[in-house]
């Protein structure tokens, strides 16, 4: 079994997240169909949970949203991402939010990598475990561990919450767009999941 590790606080903004986007019906349906604990469709239920079988349920649960909603599933994680981007922002500890607020002041090309490196602070659980590095003009976002991934298998990238979280917070920094792609993925075999973020022509 996995020992990867999750926080249960983002692994509980995230079921808040899809319970909002789907309607509270929908997801304990889709909880009951997978055939997940039905206590699931409750996000305080995840604040008893330790970091380990976070992870595990932050998987499962996607895992079941890509099954219940097919082609439709990468539309649905992808919101869902984009939303999670504002809880983590609201939850962040003091040296988060001044990070946050120190980046709004820098001058909009330095913005984006040091976005990316404060969202792998959100999301890792210790140091190293999402790396920020410069390709020519773009950005390579690489989450080592990407507990999302871990114990799926796919043909196709699946970590469409991180995309969606990607492409959020750098909408959040600089008020533009970008085409974020998974180039690849724990869930296709590869050693980690990385996110090519195309920033400049």
């Amino acid at each position: 079994m996995s020992e990867l590790k999750f926080s249960n606080r983002i692994l509980r903004r995230f079921t808040e997240t899809v319970a909002l986007e789907l309607g509270a019906d929908q997801f304990r349906v889709m909880v009951t169909l997978a055939k997940l604990p039905v206590e699931w469709a409750k996000p305080d239920t995840f604040n008893k949970m330790n970091s380990v079988e976070s992870a595990r349920a932050y998987a499962q649960l996607q895992s079941a949203m890509r099954s219940h909603f097919g082609r439709g599933a990468r539309g649905v994680l992808l919101r869902v991402g984009a939303r999670l981007w504002n809880h983590l922002l609201e939850d962040a500890a003091l040296g988060g939010k001044a990070q946050a607020a120190v980046i709004k002041r820098l001058p909009l090309a330095a913005r984006r990598k040091q976005t990316l490196e404060l969202l792998a602070k959100f999301i890792g659980v210790a140091s190293g475990d999402v790396t920020i590095h410069n390709l020519d003009l773009d950005l390579l976002l690489v989450d080592h561990t990407s507990p999302a991934a871990d114990g799926q298998h796919s043909t196709a990238p699946i970590c469409f919450i991180t995309q969606g979280l990607i492409r959020e917070s750098l909408y959040w920094a600089t008020g533009a767009s970008y085409d974020v792609e998974e180039s690849a993925c724990k869930a296709q075999g590869h050693h980690a999941c990385e996110f090519k973020i195309a920033t400049g022509k």
